[in-house]
C-alpha cells in the first residue's frame, strides 16, 4: 500500500497495524511552527513503516499518524531531526500535548461516490 500523498483521510492498510495520537495545545506566539511541522510531515513520509497522517487544528491540534509496527514508531522518534524538533516544541510551540499510541485492530471506511 503506498502512504498517502494528500492531506485528507490516511489510506491505511488492513489492520493491524498502529496509531500515534499527538494532541496538543499551541502557545500563542508560535514562530517557525508552520515550516518544521511540513518539515517533520515530509520526512515521516520517508519513514519505513510509515502509512499516513490525518491532521486537524481547531483550538486543540490533533494529529494522527499511522505505521506498520512498534518498531517504526521506535525509529520516527529516535530520528535525529525528529528530536530536534520535539525539543522545540516542548521549548517553543506548545502549552501541552499527549502522545498515545494504540494498535489499530479493526478498520471500516464509507466513501460517497460522486
Amino acid at each position: 500500500m503506498e502512504p498517502d500523498a494528500a492531506p485528507g483521510i490516511a489510506k491505511t492498510p488492513e489492520p493491524p497495524y498502529y496509531a500515534v495520537i499527538f494532541t496538543s495545545v499551541q502557545r500563542t506566539e508560535v514562530p517557525g511552527y508552520a515550516e518544521m511541522a511540513e518539515r517533520m510531515e515530509t520526512l515521516a513520509r520517508e519513514q519505513p513503516g510509515y502509512l499516513g497522517i490525518e491532521s486537524a487544528h481547531q483550538g486543540i491540534g490533533i494529529t494522527v499518524s499511522y505505521w506498520r509496527d512498534e518498531d517504526s514508531i521506535r525509529a520516527w522518534k529516535a530520528n535525529v531531526e525528529h528530536l530536534a524538533a520535539q525539543r522545540l516544541g516542548r521549548e517553543r510551540w506548545y502549552r501541552e500535548y499527549h502522545l498515545r499510541v494504540a494498535r489499530v485492530e479493526r478498520a471500516c471506511d464509507w466513501a460517497r461516490e460522486s
